[in-house]
This record gives C-alpha cells, structure tokens and sequence, in this order.
C-alpha cells in the first residue's frame, strides 16, 4: 500500500526524471516515466544489475504481515530480502539514499517478531553505508487517490473502519497519517535529508506536509 502511494507521487513529481519499479508483479500503471522490471527471484539481481544502476534513491516498501508467518520464514521475506537487495543498489549505486518503511512499534530489543524483526534490518541498514539511510516508522495509515492494501485483512480493516479517520486524526494526530503524506515525505527526504535517521509518524507528518525545518 505504501509503494503505490509512493509511486503515485513520485510520478507526478516534476522533479522525478525516471522511476524504475522492482517486484514480482506489474503495476498495472502506465506513464512514460515508468519502467518495471517483474522478477520471480528478487534474492538473485545479477542477471539485472545493470539496469539498477544510476538511480538516486531506493524506496524500499516491500513487506510481508507477519500474522500467521513462522519467525523464520518473516525473517527471510523482511529482513535477508532487504539486505540482499540494499547491498546490490549501494555496490551499484554508491551516492543512493535508501528509505525503509517498517512501522510505528518497531523495535529491535521487541517482544514481537515483526517489531524485533524489523527493528534488526534497520539497525543494519543504517551501517551499510549509503549516503542516506532513513527509517519510516507510520502509524495507521490513511489510503489515497485509488490506494489500496493488497493484503486482504488491512484492506478489510480500511474499507470497514476507514470512516474512523477523522476521529483518529483528532484524538491520536501522531499516529495517523495518510498514503499521500508518506510518499511525498519520501522524495522530500531523499533530496534534502532529514536530521535524524529514523521517522517517526510526527516527523512523516511534517515533512510530507513541508512545514519540518
């Protein structure tokens, strides 16, 4: 859900020259701007390393719920995976910035595999050694502009209690924030840094609405 989001503004960003998407499926989306590449094995790029190449910035939104998932197999899928691809983009694009989307609650010293999980892949991340590395850590987020969750129990949860937003907004308005939101952060992030590595929905916040220093 927050790729879609991203990749919705970075497509209509004028600034954006060119967006490469990356996954074992298609988009859907057509814009000249865009090129997918469509792979079964995402563990193994070589075959394509050279068309991941001369790109400034990595948006990393793939994610797995780990409902259901042994600890092992969620390992696998969120933590191995992103390593494996943060370690090719950085060997053939050494001035990238990398952003992560983990989640509000992430934790590497956690009790829950999700939050431990997680929190482990942002620590190693962020001593890869990319120019800029940054953790997105939102809260609930809000779909826009035809997003849509394809997990079947977020999309449920969105579709039936989506109306709460607003309430949610008022009570809890560092915990809330929307797809839209997140993307546009994203780009601004990955062209003007941020003072701290880690984003919390406060900062997300901020930055996607422009008013952070």
């Amino acid at each position: 859900m927050v790729g879609q989001g991203v990749l919705h503004e970075a497509l209509a960003d004028p600034g954006v020259e060119a967006v490469l998407t990356l996954g074992r499926s298609a988009t859907g989306i057509a814009n000249p701007k865009l090129r997918e590449i469509v792979r079964a094995d995402l563990f193994d790029l070589e075959p394509i390393a050279a068309q991941l190449a001369g790109y400034d910035a990595c948006f990393f939104c793939l994610g797995v719920s780990s409902v259901g998932v042994k600890e092992d197999d969620y390992r696998r899928l969120t933590h191995d995976l992103t390593l494996s691809v943060a370690r090719t983009l950085l060997r053939l694009n050494p001035a990238m910035t990398f952003c992560f989307v983990s989640g509000e609650g992430t934790d590497a010293a956690g009790q829950s595999t999700w939050a431990r999980v997680k929190g482990q892949t942002e620590n190693e991340l962020m001593a890869l050694g990319f120019k800029g590395a940054y953790m997105f850590r939102p809260g609930f987020i809000r779909p826009m502009k035809g997003v849509r969750s394809r997990t079947r129990l977020y999309h449920l949860f969105y579709v039936t209690l989506g109306w709460t937003f607003p309430i949610l907004k008022a009570l809890a308005p560092n915990f809330v924030t929307t797809s839209q939101i997140v993307g546009q952060a994203m780009l601004r992030v990955s062209r003007e840094g941020y003072a701290q590595p880690i984003l919390a929905t406060r900062d997300i916040n901020a930055v996607g609405a422009g008013t952070s220093g």
